[in-house]
């Protein structure tokens, strides 16, 4: 599943500095939350962001370590996400990591990073269950089931389905609390 989750643009087009950052505080978070990233991603990402003029020490030696040298990837990355600080630490409490994980994704369901089917799937396998399905996250695990489950017999477009789990996700960040709403 953590393929989903790549940031990586497909066109040929540099990215800005602006969108390297937010690259590699996304995985930043998707390693916080326990999702495997690869340390080619991770080089890759260190590359994208030396040639978008992210200025860090250690930026250069993460962007220009060869395959042999992969396994060093992780702790540099690391250290990259300090210098700039963009280190992220999901709470230590796993119910709380798991709505922030739930807000996380909910928020890249809402701006179109993240494919609905995909968001709201990983919402209701990789965290309603492990909540115990509270109320909160029934709207968007409804709209998970529909949408593995659709048939085009159904009357409705799966475009119409994907409508809806992002009105899903874009209701439950409304009522997140505010004391959360900053982690």
């Amino acid at each position: 599943m953590q393929a989903f989750f790549s940031q990586t643009p497909t066109e040929k087009t540099l990215m800005t500095r602006d969108d390297a950052l937010k690259q590699l505080s996304h995985i930043a978070r998707e390693r916080a939350f326990g999702r495997h990233v690869g340390s080619d991603r991770l080089i890759q990402a260190g590359l994208d962001a030396l040639v978008a003029e992210v200025e860090s020490p250690s930026i250069a030696m993460l962007a220009g370590l060869l395959r042999s040298e992969e396994p060093e990837a992780p702790a540099l990355f690391d250290q990259v996400l300090e210098e700039l600080g963009l280190s992220f630490h999901p709470p230590a409490d796993p119910r709380a990591a798991k709505w922030a994980m739930a807000y996380w994704i909910a928020g890249q369901i809402a701006d179109g990073t993240l494919d609905p089917a995909t968001g709201t799937h990983l919402i209701w396998s990789d965290i309603a269950y492990d909540l115990g399905y509270p109320e909160e996250l029934q709207s968007l695990v409804s709209c998970a089931l529909n949408l593995d489950e659709w048939e085009e017999s159904w009357g409705v477009s799966i475009e119409e389905l994907k409508r809806e789990a992002v009105e899903a996700a874009k209701q439950f960040l409304g009522k997140r609390p505010a004391v959360e709403a900053g982690s």
